[in-house]
């Protein structure tokens, strides 16, 4: 009895954790990915075209167009996805007898690999509902309501799960990239025996965030395209109408803002979680 409790305070540790690093994420992060999602869906052709026009329309608060979504589905986004990570681990141990300080790079991608199959079911309908408010135009009041209602006019629940397939597809690679980044720059920037320090945790989390993005980025375009869009568009058509218009690097479009949003949002995803499960492992 004493072990099924070990556990359950264990995954409510991961879960609350990861919650409160995916806002710390958000906050820090949504300027850039707005940019990012208006460059990638066509909206505007530049970085700093799409800065000027949203100042212009929206003044500073425009850079937060459409963070409802994420920050309502970030903390059960994020924290079924550390939860994910921590369950794959625990998997991976059965399966190969390793204790997880001890996994290779190869059994550390496969637990985040994992982390991203239930992720998805969270993150894939709040992705699409983002998406849409941050392509609307600007000279309508979009909220989160009237987009989900909108979605539901022309397709129904299938609408609102649009691009699941997609986010899977990214989120897959891309979790095993990020996690695989973070516990190797850790295990490199820690001292054995000592605490690590705030630095070395926001410098391992920056650069599990830039590892990830470099990875799946294409990925995440045609996610972007085929979940901007009300009509019935399949991964494929959205491939080829993307390589169409610009060949590969049609690709591309917003890596600059992906790039910059990832160091800095990750670094505090991860600041984020350690400091709640340091809290948490204190308290209980």
């Amino acid at each position: 009895m004493e072990e099924v409790d070990s556990v359950l305070v264990d995954n409510v540790k991961s879960f609350a954790s990861g919650g409160f690093g995916g806002i710390c994420a958000v906050l820090t992060g949504h300027p850039f990915d707005l940019v990012k999602v208006r460059l990638q869906t066509g909206i505007y052709q530049s970085s700093a075209e799409c800065i000027k026009q949203t100042l212009a329309k929206d003044g500073p608060k425009g850079f937060y167009r459409g963070v409802l979504p994420p920050l309502i589905g970030v903390t059960p986004m994020f924290a079924v996805s550390f939860w994910g990570y921590d369950m794959g681990k625990k998997l991976v141990s059965q399966y190969t007898g390793h204790e997880a300080k001890d996994f290779t790079i190869g059994e550390i991608s496969t637990a985040g690999f994992f982390s991203a199959i239930p992720t998805t079911l969270v993150a894939a309908p709040f992705e699409r509902v983002k998406v849409m408010m941050q392509v609307a135009d600007g000279s309508k009041k979009a909220t989160m309501g009237s987009v989900i209602k909108e979605m539901y006019k022309t397709g129904g629940i299938r609408s609102i799960f649009k691009g699941s397939v997609a986010t899977l597809a990214r989120d897959g690679p891309g979790s095993a990239l990020y996690f695989a980044t973070y516990e190797f720059l850790k295990a490199k920037l820690s001292t054995p025996g000592e605490q690590m320090s705030i630095l070395a945790i926001c410098t391992a989390g920056g650069f599990a965030g830039v590892s990830m993005w470099l990875g799946v980025f294409p990925i995440d375009t045609i996610k972007s395209k085929q979940q901007s869009s009300n009509t019935s568009v399949s991964i494929a058509q959205t491939t080829k109408s993307i390589y169409r218009s610009g060949g590969i690097k049609a690709f591309f479009p917003g890596v600059g803002p992906a790039l910059a949003r990832s160091f800095p949002a990750n670094a505090a995803t991860f600041l984020g979680v350690e400091l709640a499960r340091n809290f948490f492992d204190k308290l209980i």
